[in-house]
């Protein structure tokens, strides 16, 4: 037998970088029995990627291609801005001016945001998606809904101009306005005045996924059982809020005109302003403009926005010092497209980035772990879980995601979803006692608020749902409700004008629960504040991520 020494001391393999890490990043989703994404990408000009990964649909068993269409929901969101500045260069809309200028039958509430403020979400009106899925669940709801919901509203999120939280029912307006003051639908206004003169032939604004469109991809939502269940979005009006539907190819093509200097549709002035991050009305400056995301990551100033949809998602992004373009479309691969857009500019980039961003070590911070605190004045909760050995914070119970450190902040992600800022102050989280804090404050843009510690044993569902059990109104989402206990268990059910909504509550303190829909297609939470008077409950209070202090009055 020969003895190869070499063979033995061969070092292992280099771990791949540029573009072969990106095609081992992609690689698992090259299958043949599930839903996929569709790729490309490109740097100053030069096509990288253009790649199909799994199935377009599983039920026909058609494989995604570089020509299939998807939907790219919120992506779609800085279309709908630059129509609406193409009419203001002519004069048509003013977006410094209230909305209620052009939208009349929208009722006077704390204050009248602008056109602008819908488009940079600081507006602060509730969002119709959001109180549908509240109300309703995923029962689709027909059109003329959306303006009817935001229409009946006697509660806002918060004053105009103070605070920033994602706003679908924002851009929903703001499509309505761009229909008045053109003369024409949505679809049609941006098909003339955008897609057609740069050549994006195969983007569409489709308000339903009932509509067939030739390409278009299927969306699919996982079940637990390993199978899909089709993914249609429970609204037929979607228009500048998700309405699109592209391939890689226009969307490269888009992102290349984005941040070219030279613009064949919209001019200077309007391209400044959809890429200038806004301001609240304290100052503070967000790391959102009209439509898109624009900040720094590793250095280097990015554009970016995602989208998601009941079964898909997307992530558009282009670092334009560097001139890469990177589009990421799914249709129901168990994968974040932002998670992977981000990976492929490490790869492509490294070498030429500053360093990664740090996040928090959960080992300095382990008393927080599973630690939950309470805001009495807003209603929201944060909780501290461990995320691949970093700090994770959680917010109005959404998952937990790892915490940046800046200075002496903890800086929460999600400001990337257009919530916040939210900032934690690092000195508060010290647990110099080795055990978690009563109270630490967290920082939203410009103001601060005070979290107290919730009880690490909370009490039992029967126990703290026993005062609660009854009939309740929300007027604000026309619709009636019921607080039952079922096999040790608390439900919410919601019967809203087009379907019923069934929420799981877990208590976090007697007056303090979090709550959940169970439906798969669907996963929202939030968190549920009681109100007593006289020594009996009143009603309750819901928030979630997008939604602030959503009244149920009891009934009986």
């Amino acid at each position: 037998m020969s003895h190869t020494p070499q063979a033995e001391q061969a070092p292992d393999p280099a771990p791949a970088t540029g573009l072969a890490a990106v095609e081992a990043l992609l690689a698992p989703f090259a299958r043949s029995d599930a839903p996929g994404l569709v790729v490309g990408i490109a740097r100053k000009g030069k096509l990288l990627l253009r790649r199909g990964y799994g199935l377009a649909s599983v039920e026909l068993g058609v494989a995604n291609t570089p020509a299939t269409r998807m939907r790219i929901g919120s992506t779609s969101k800085h279309f709908a801005c630059l129509a609406a500045l193409l009419l203001a260069e002519e004069g048509k809309l003013n977006l410094d001016a209230g909305i209620r200028g052009i939208l009349p039958e929208l009722p006077p509430l704390e204050g009248e945001p602008t056109l602008r403020m819908l488009m940079s979400h600081t507006g602060g009106y509730r969002c119709y998606l959001d109180l549908g899925f509240i109300a309703d669940g995923v029962a689709i709801k027909p059109k003329g809904v959306a303006l009817a919901v935001q229409a009946r509203q006697i509660g806002v999120n918060f004053r105009p101009g103070t605070q920033m939280i994602y706003c679908n029912g924002g851009y929903q307006l703001l499509s309505q306005a761009i229909e008045r003051a053109s003369g024409l639908p949505y679809d049609r206004f941006v098909e003339a005045r955008i897609f057609a003169p740069l050549g994006l032939h195969d983007t569409r604004s489709v308000a339903s996924d009932f509509e067939i469109h030739h390409g278009l991809a299927t969306l699919h939502v996982p079940l637990p059982d390993g199978g899909w269940r089709r993914g249609i979005f429970p609204s037929e009006e979607l228009r500048g809020d998700g309405g699109l539907i592209s391939t890689v190819g226009d969307m490269l093509r888009w992102l290349e005109h984005l941040r070219s200097p030279h613009k064949r549709v919209g001019s200077a002035e309007t391209w400044r302003q959809m890429t200038t991050p806004a301001r609240l009305a304290d100052g503070t400056l967000l790391p959102y403009a009209l439509g898109l995301m624009v900040h720094r990551y590793r250095g280097a100033d990015v554009i970016h926005h995602a989208g998601s949809v009941v079964g898909g998602s997307s992530q558009m992004i282009t670092v334009p010092s560097h001139a890469l373009d990177i589009i990421v479309m799914n249709n129901g691969a168990l994968a974040n497209p932002t998670e992977l857009a981000w990976k492929v500019i490490d790869a492509l980039l490294d070498a030429e980035l500053g360093p990664a961003v740090e996040r928090a070590d959960a080992a300095a911070y382990g008393p927080m772990i599973g630690a939950r605190y309470f805001a009495p004045a807003s209603g929201r909760v944060l909780g501290f879980a461990e995320v691949g050995g970093k700090l994770g914070l959680s917010f109005c119970e959404t998952p937990a995601t790892a915490l940046a450190v800046d200075g002496t902040e903890l800086v929460s992600p999600l400001q990337e979803r257009a919530y916040g800022p939210l900032a934690l102050a690092a000195n508060e989280m010290a647990c110099p006692k080795g055990e978690a804090p009563v109270s630490i404050s967290l920082r939203e843009g410009g103001s601060r608020e005070r979290f107290e510690r919730l009880p690490a044993a909370p009490p039992a569902p029967a126990v703290a749902g026993a005062a609660l059990l009854g009939r309740y109104r929300a007027r604000d989402l026309d619709a009636d409700a019921e607080v039952r206990l079922h096999d040790d268990q608390l439900v919410l059910c919601v019967f809203g004008r087009h379907g019923v909504n069934r929420m799981t509550l877990q208590p976090l303190s007697n007056d303090v629960f979090g709550w959940r829909i169970a439906e798969a297609a669907l996963p929202l939470m939030g968190v549920l504040c009681v109100d007593r008077a006289g020594g009996g409950v009143t009603g309750f209070r819901v928030n979630s991520p997008r939604t602030r202090r959503l009244h149920f009055a009891r009934v009986g």
